[in-house]
């Protein structure tokens, strides 16, 4: 019985996190590699941006400690 050299396609299970400008890639949690991502020209989904080698979500959210119900009935349903 001898040892042979295969190669398994792992595309699909290869993951990314962006950081540094970098792309580093994971498979199973494992550091496997990196590569430069310029983020100039990059297409995001409406509610997000790329700027200054970071992903910015865009979002709307309520502030202040004043929130008040405004969907009430008379009778104090909500």
């Amino acid at each position: 019985m001898t040892l042979e050299p295969k190669k398994l396609d792992v595309t699909d299970r290869v993951t990314g996190k962006l950081k540094n400008g970098e792309l580093e890639l994971y498979l199973d949690n494992q550091p496997i590699g990196r590569m430069a991502v310029p983020l100039e020209g990059i297409s995001m989904e409406p509610d997000f941006e790329a700027k200054e080698n970071k992903i910015f979500q865009n979002y709307t959210a309520t502030e202040g400690t004043d929130a008040r119900y405004t969907d009430c009935d008379e009778g104090g349903w909500c």
